[in-house]
């Protein structure tokens, strides 16, 4: 269209009819023409005409005979502010064109130097700044449009800290309007502190400048508005630059992460502790043995660990009703935390079994009153109702450091004793004793069998597909190591796979079983079958050896296997040992292509800021939740909790250990992605893998 556009008028604005004559002249002939000139004599007429629109620019004078000087250019600009003005000025009156200009005029000539190359020249620069103006703020408005419509906070500073924009969002979450925040200091308008501390966090915008690159806060930070209130937040921080580079200030760029904060809360709630009766979970519970085993290691002394089992409290639940069964636990949570001290800890194992920590024992025999004492109180009537019941305990009671160095041995020894006190009479208790464990001796056989295993091949291989719990179709399928031992038969994977990690010989035994694993999906896919991953479990002595990473992608490479089709499966308490060396080795497998899941979700420690930061697929529902989530309200809300979360996350969830068309349809309904267990499918060898997905999963399976 040139320089003017459509518009190829000019106004001239001149009191002398000579001085009009010969600029209009000019005006007509100067390059980029012709040009209409329109004359008016007074500013009047010339803001009536300005009023009706169409001029391109104005060329004015600023003595009229009804204005005079600067009064003249502002009842212009205040008219037609948009509409570029010339001035046209005598050398004597140069100063006040000067200043014509500071205050919005785009140019000045001096008349006696007027002629069509004069006129051609301020044209010309005046139309081609008006044109770069006008596409600088349509980008400023699209920019503007842009950051009030994201989701994100942001804000800018320029290199002193002073606030220089702030968007509608980062307005809302300050409490900071935008002309109240410009110009203020940024600590005055974004005050971060410590959740933990209280402290003032360092300035972003501060730590972005020195280092010159895109900074974070620190996860735990707090943003405290105008008004008072906190909300957690992440953020970023990034300089910018100028053309040359240089640094000129920085953007922040923060959203609120408090509903999350709070989910997290929620899920460590629900994962560490009994709904029911509020009590430690077994999470929890496995944590503060493990506290105590450092605690007895450092000081040299001794703990107990006391497991007890309600007798005859499946018959009050049968008979009274689930809802009085519920009021009795909680009844006897009370009691177990009143006989013990503020250092132990009472804790529900799920049903009616309880596990009680005596965190420090001089000896063996002082946990002998303690179990006494609870079996007394356990023994008093429990009021529930217009019910007066009265229950017994059978308790089995096991000694760090003689009966177990670790959490789970400590408490399993513990339950084998409480058994033997059931099997002699009930209301009882009974230390663990040596001749109780045969497993001992039984777990060293398993260790030197298992050296050589693997080169007789007396290990397989079967196959648990994974199910969509929207279509009924196949999606994946779970390796799962099996042991044909030649004199005790078909050996279970939780009777050698401890003593393989503890030995070392988990990490020949873990290769192989990657490296079949990925053979048989490479030799389904080259039957003709469709593509499917292959699901490998890996243990902590696998994820920490330093050839981990190398011996995937050797396998990868040498089994023709796209990295897509191998998923491997880790548990929370393998990805919370060493987070940061955790988040570097599942960056790099997923830089490989390979997908990750983890497993026995729920069963752990993690954060939703950890799961977050670790480049995810998949969530695992643990099978001890599946297992009651029908029939166990606990169950069923983390379940519940964990779906929403892998939603909201966008991982995709499995649920472990479907046994019952009862689960299947909870699940579905909850909307699970996935599902796996025998309701569907036990572990098959590979031919009837193959078979299963020649005919998939009978259609009656899934409601």
């Amino acid at each position: 269209m040139g320089l003017m556009g459509k518009e190829r008028t000019l106004l001239l604005i001149e009191s002398d009819a000579t001085d009009a004559r010969l600029i209009r002249g000019a005006l007509a002939d100067a390059w980029g023409g012709p040009f209409e000139v329109e004359w008016a004599r007074d500013l009047a007429d010339s803001l009536e005409r300005l009023c009706r629109g169409k001029i391109s620019a104005v060329f004015a004078d600023l003595y009229l005979p009804d204005s005079r000087g600067l009064e003249t250019l502002d009842k212009l600009l205040l008219v037609v502010p948009q509409v570029p003005v010339v001035i046209l000025c005598t050398i004597e009156d140069e100063q006040i064109a000067l200043q014509c200009v500071q205050r919005g005029a785009r140019d000045f000539l001096l008349k006696d130097h007027l002629d069509s190359y004069s006129f051609s020249r301020a044209l010309h620069n005046m139309l081609e700044r008006k044109a770069i103006e006008d596409a600088l703020y349509v980008e400023k408005e699209r920019a503007q449009v842009m950051l009030d419509s994201i989701g994100d906070a942001v804000l800018s500073t320029d290199l002193s800290g002073k606030i220089t924009y702030l968007n509608l969002v980062a307005e809302s979450m300050t409490g900071w309007s935008r002309e109240d925040a410009i110009g203020r200091p940024l600590a005055e308008v974004f005050r971060v502190i410590d959740a933990s501390t209280r402290e003032n966090c360092r300035n972003p915008m501060d730590l972005a400048i020195q280092h010159n690159r895109t900074v974070a806060l620190p996860t735990n930070s707090i943003l405290v508005r105008r008004d008072g209130a906190e909300l957690f937040i992440e953020d970023s921080a990034a300089p910018i630059h100028d053309r040359l580079g240089r640094v000129t200030g920085a953007v922040i760029v923060f959203h609120d992460i408090s509903a999350a904060k709070a989910m997290t809360v929620k899920i460590s709630e629900l994962a560490q502790h009994d709904i029911l009766t509020g009590l430690p979970n077994r999470a929890y519970l496995n944590d503060r043995i493990s506290q105590a085993i450092t605690n007895a290691h450092r000081r040299g002394s001794k703990f107990a660990v006391l497991f007890l089992d309600l007798d005859n409290f499946k018959h009050i639940n049968d008979s009274l009703g689930h809802p009085i069964g519920d009021t009795l636990l909680q009844s006897v949570a009370r009691r177990l935390v009143s006989c013990v001290r503020d250092s132990d800890t009472v804790s529900r194992q799920g049903g009616d079994e309880f596990v009680v920590l005596l965190s420090e024992v001089a000896h063996a025999n002082n946990a002998a009153p303690c179990a006494q004492k609870l079996l007394t109180m356990l023994k008093a009537p429990h009021f529930v109702g217009h019910h007066s019941l009265e229950v017994s305990a059978s308790i089995g009671i096991s000694i760090y450091p003689e009966d177990g160095q670790d959490p789970e041995t400590l408490i399993k020894t513990a339950d084998t004793a409480m058994y033997q006190a059931k099997k002699y009479g009930r209301n009882n208790y009974k230390f663990f004793e040596e001749e109780m464990n045969i497993r001992a001796v039984e777990r060293q056989s398993i260790e030197e069998d298992l050296r050589g295993a693997l080169d007789r091949q007396e290990f397989t291989l079967q196959y648990q597909p994974k199910i969509d719990l929207r279509t009924g179709a196949i999606t994946g399928a779970e390796a799962l190591i099996r042991w044909l031992h030649p004199q005790r038969g078909m050996v279970a994977p939780l009777m050698f796979v401890p003593v393989a990690e503890d030995s070392g010989l988990i990490l020949p035994i873990g290769m192989w079983v990657r490296r079949e694993a990925c053979q048989q999906a490479r030799a389904w896919q080259d039957a003709g079958f469709p593509p499917l991953p292959v699901a490998v479990n890996i243990s902590v002595v696998e994820f920490r050896d330093h050839n981990f990473l190398e011996s995937v992608r050797a396998i990868l490479k040498e089994t023709r296997l796209e990295p897509c089709r191998l998923e491997l499966e880790l548990t929370e308490s393998v990805l919370m040992q060493h987070v940061d060396t955790s988040t570097s080795v599942l960056q790099q497998l997923k830089a490989m292509g390979v997908r990750l899941a983890v497993d026995d979700f729920g069963t752990g420690y993690s954060s939703l800021s950890y799961l977050r930061r670790f480049p995810i697929d998949a969530l695992k529902i643990d099978r001890s939740f599946v297992h009651e989530i029908t029939s166990n309200p606990d169950d069923a809300t983390i379940v519940r909790a964990v779906i929403s979360m892998g939603r909201s996350l966008n991982h995709c969830v499995i649920a472990e250990g479907v046994e019952t068309r009862e689960q299947c349809t909870f699940l579905q309904n909850q909307q699970c992605d996935q599902g796996q267990g025998y309701y569907f499918s036990r572990p098959v060898f590979p031919e009837q893998f193959a078979k299963l997905l020649e005919t998939g999963v009978p259609t009656a399976v899934l409601t």
